[in-house]
């Protein structure tokens, strides 16, 4: 329920009463990332991680054609942003987490995630010039704190973990200029319309390593069903939802699903795939969480 505003008359999204089914929808889209990275460890035991990326992405592609408002056409001087974000949010990224957790465990690479606020904001500073001010500086000191936290116990297992965790943070600075260069996309044309053309071109880009990866990979119903479910809700309904949130409660409120992505992926690798933890990087997810929350609430 909103009310509207006292002079404009205007209703709000951040206005609204949560009620429990708000609360339920809140939750979704970071319950959903949160175990990807517990579906990849799945995948990842009969397929190479060459085709988890694509075939989550082809998946992520049918199941978005599905909705109307993502059949959208949209203007043909949209197509040079669209394929950039096809390479930086889609086949670069989620191909490299899957190849990331063939050297890191699911838990440190969602924890990893956790920082993900903290490079959109550093490469917006670096690369397209968004302000910065005081409240993000400090929240992205906190971060990036928080991150070191997490990667030092893996880094000292070895030079495969150093590169799983260089991939992790390379798949996240790509994730730092999608977000950049999709908002004014998203502003002018809906943000279905583009994520569901991202995936497209990152489907067809991805073809090529994704039959090379395929051919290398063994049949399991596990793996399958795994990969299924990763494609068609972590890489389809869960951007329908959080879109839907955005909508309806504000972007303020839909961003906070993120902040379960790391306890997600900790309690889950933690239960069910017996994965262990330090408590350093425990506390480093911590305080990424903290240092996320900093940058989201200083703008």
């Amino acid at each position: 329920m909103a009310t509207a505003h006292p002079t404009t008359g205007v209703t709000s999204p951040d206005d609204v009463v949560l009620r429990p089914v708000d609360w339920a929808l809140l939750a979704v889209p970071g319950l959903v990332w949160g175990s990807s990275f517990y579906l990849i460890a799945v995948g990842l035991e009969s397929f190479h991680p060459a085709f988890i990326g694509w075939v989550r992405i082809a998946i992520g592609f049918a199941v978005l054609s599905l909705v109307p408002r993502a059949r959208t056409r949209l203007p043909a001087d949209t197509r040079s942003t669209t394929a950039l974000l096809s390479v930086t949010w889609m086949a670069l990224p989620l191909t490299l987490f899957a190849f990331a957790e063939e050297r890191v465990s699911s838990s440190i690479t969602g924890m990893l995630n956790g920082i993900n606020p903290v490079t959109v904001v550093v490469v917006g500073l670096l690369a397209f010039g968004v302000r910065v001010n005081s409240g993000r500086i400090i929240g992205l000191t906190i971060g990036t704190i928080g991150g070191v936290f997490i990667a030092l116990p893996t880094i000292g297992e070895g030079s495969s973990s150093v590169a799983g965790i260089v991939m992790i943070l390379v798949a996240l600075t790509c994730y730092g200029i999608a977000i950049n260069a999709a908002g004014p996309l998203q502003r002018a044309h809906g943000a279905l319309p583009v994520i569901r053309r991202s995936l497209g071109g990152a489907a067809l880009l991805a073809l090529p390593t994704g039959i090379w990866g395929l051919a290398q990979s063994e049949f399991s119903w596990p793996s399958a069903l795994a990969t299924a479910v990763l494609g068609t809700f972590g890489t389809g309904l869960a951007y329908v939802v959080h879109l839907g949130n955005t909508g309806r409660l504000g972007s303020t409120r839909a961003s906070t699903t993120t902040y379960l992505i790391p306890g997600v992926s900790i309690i889950l690798g933690m239960a069910v795939l017996g994965e262990e933890v330090a408590g350093l990087a425990l506390l480093g997810s911590a305080i990424a969480l903290v240092g996320a929350w900093q940058v989201n609430r200083s703008t």
